[in-house]
């Protein structure tokens, strides 16, 4: 009878899961408390680099183009980048940004390494993975969403003869050159996508909802009331709403051009697909070659379902400050998730949970007097 390996947990005070910027603004805040690196934290990565999900975006996703990439704490990015530079690729940006903030806070970041599953054990965190395992009395969650798109399902999409491809899939419009393009998504990567494309081929826009454009500028009041609305949804334990949903879609120069040239002929969604494309309710086709689903992420949490923190309509009870600390187990926060699916509200999301969760399992206290 073969005997099982013994295998031996890597003890800590608090483990981080993700070297985004919701990742790396905890792990700040956790050290400008006084906690160490290494000894009361670890965190830990998927990806093989520095960046977090941006990293993976694809090449035409400049500076300029994206949405506005919030500093992270104690650092600017101008630190990093001339201001100037907005034509620089975002995947080749950011990931410098984040590599150079890890360098200069003596962040070490584990990777890669893939959380497989968290667990109850004996008191603590088990959290297993492709590597080692970990001990830990407290979680920070900085996990996104990057590694779980979500494509609806629809009668007859296996019966498709074409190509079906995901936001996170995406690399260049030119590679749809020839082909008639169905877009299915109603976000701002949907229609900077819709846009790309329509200037190379045919394309068809499809969406669940008529949206929303708005003229005006997007103010800061704007952002608070959007993230109030999200906020009020993960405490009452509801799944979060898009952002989009309620401020609406700014109508950008390249909109307004994209507008002029037909390719904002919204359509409603279709019923079904078919072998060479889609059909309507009504009977209408439209024969397609490729069906790009901008349909957005859900959150990355699958690692956690042991824990057991889900209500039954798949939402989660969050409380604390800002919404990042899970109710039914206040030793987890989930940062990025919810009102801080942003750069801006990642950072504050850091900042709270690091200081809540210290708190919680009375930290402070055990380092001011080295105990």
């Amino acid at each position: 009878m073969a005997s099982s390996a013994l295998h031996m947990a890597y003890k800590t005070d608090i483990v981080i899961i993700g070297a985004g910027q919701a990742g790396l603004s905890s792990a700040y805040h956790l050290q400008k408390q006084g906690l160490k690196a290494g000894k009361n934290f670890l965190i830990l990565d998927k990806s093989p680099n520095a960046g977090g999900a941006w990293q993976y975006r694809w090449p035409s996703l400049t500076l300029s183009t994206v949405n506005r990439i919030h500093d992270l704490p104690g650092m600017s990015f101008t630190d990093v980048l001339e201001p100037e530079t907005s034509e620089v690729k975002a995947s080749v940006a950011v990931p410098k940004y984040y590599a150079a903030y890890e360098s200069k806070f003596h962040l070490p970041v584990y990777r890669p390494v893939n959380v497989n599953v968290v667990c109850e054990r004996s008191g603590r965190f088990r959290i297993e993975t492709d590597r080692e395992t970990f001990s830990a009395r407290g979680l920070i969650n900085a996990t996104g969403t990057w590694e779980t798109p979500v494509i609806p399902h629809y009668t007859g999409a296996e019966l498709f003869k074409g190509q079906q491809l995901h936001t996170k899939d995406y690399q260049s419009a030119d590679v749809f050159a020839g082909k008639h393009v169905v877009i299915v998504g109603g976000g701002i990567s949907a229609l900077q996508l819709l846009d790309e494309i329509s200037k190379v081929t045919t394309t068809t826009w499809v969406t669940r909802h008529e949206p929303q454009f708005r003229d005006t500028p997007f103010s800061e009041e704007d952002g608070r009331a959007a993230v109030a609305i999200v906020e009020d949804r993960v405490r009452r334990g509801l799944v979060p709403g898009s952002v989009v949903s309620v401020t609406g879609i700014p109508l950008t120069p390249a909109l307004r051009a994209a507008r002029e040239r037909g390719a904002l002929n919204r359509l409603p969604m279709f019923s079904e697909i078919t072998e060479t494309g889609i059909r309507w309710a009504d009977g209408a086709q439209q024969n397609a070659d490729v069906i790009l689903w901008c349909t957005g992420f859900r959150s990355s949490l699958d690692h956690l379902a042991p824990l057991q923190i889900r209500e039954d309509n798949g939402g989660i009870v969050m409380g604390g400050r800002l919404a990042t600390q899970v109710v039914k187990d206040p030793r987890i926060h989930l940062v990025g998730y919810g009102p801080s699916a942003s750069t801006i509200g990642a950072n504050r999301a850091g900042s709270a949970a690091a200081k809540e969760l210290s708190e919680y399992l009375n930290l402070l206290y055990s380092i001011k007097y080295n105990l």
